[in-house]
């Protein structure tokens, strides 16, 4: 993780951590104009409670990577057209609103953020640069534990991949297996079947040959010769 040191040095540092405006607030809170989007030299001065001049120069010998991160200077008709803009949110009849006279620089969140990383005599700024990699430290410690638990669920699955593997001819076989014993049952309801059809007509002849039996008998009862009387 870097220091503040590498923060203040380094420009590719400081634009990797441009997406955190949110530390602003949480260390004091910026009022915006009303616009909601932009604040003056002197509200920013304010907000890190160090001179305007003190921002000024560091905005001044920093221009070039302020202005890409949304620093403005207006001037001529923009500063006017923004001046009726600004007067028209703020209500009333605008005299409660400040104007510049000639030009006026203004700085947006993510500028005001850029600041923060390069005043080193601002508290304020100090405990921004704090927040920042204190944050940066704890999301990089959150991220290691998430890595090391999806590390070891990919391990896990690697294991289960390779049993998978192995189950996979035993799978097979036993597939294999029950298909034949579906043959040999098959085969058998078959022979039961046949057997059951059997056993059934061999029931009817023993019925017919019951009945046959019966009236033997009966006949032979017939022919026999009735005893005589003394």
């Amino acid at each position: 993780m870097p220091t503040e040191v590498a923060l203040l040095e380094s420009r590719a540092l400081r634009a990797e951590r441009m997406v955190r405006v949110d530390v602003l607030d949480k260390v004091k809170s910026l009022v915006m104009l009303p616009d909601g989007i932009h604040v003056r030299t002197e509200d920013v001065a304010r907000y890190f409670e160090v001179s305007t001049e003190v921002v000024k120069k560091v905005t001044q010998r920093h221009r070039v990577e302020m202005e890409e991160n949304g620093l403005l200077l207006l001037c001529g008709s923009d500063l006017r057209s923004f001046h009726r803009d600004m007067m028209s949110l703020w209500g009333g009849d605008g005299e409660s609103y400040p104007q510049a006279a000639v030009r006026l620089s203004l700085y947006t969140r993510r500028t005001v953020l850029n600041l923060a990383m390069l005043l080193r005599d601002s508290d304020i700024a100090r405990c921004v640069r704090t927040y920042l990699l204190d944050a940066e430290g704890d999301l990089r410690e959150r991220y290691d534990s998430l890595d090391f638990r999806v590390t070891r669920i990919e391990s896990c699955l690697a294991g289960v991949g390779s049993a998978l593997q192995e189950l996979g001819p035993v799978l097979s076989r036993m597939s294999e297996r029950f298909d034949g014993l579906d043959r040999k049952l098959g085969v058998t309801h078959e022979v039961v079947g046949a057997m059951s059809g059997r056993l059934a007509d061999v029931a009817h002849d023993v019925r017919r040959v019951d009945a046959r039996l019966d009236d033997v008998a009966h006949r032979l009862r017939e022919l026999r010769p009735e005893p005589r009387v003394g």
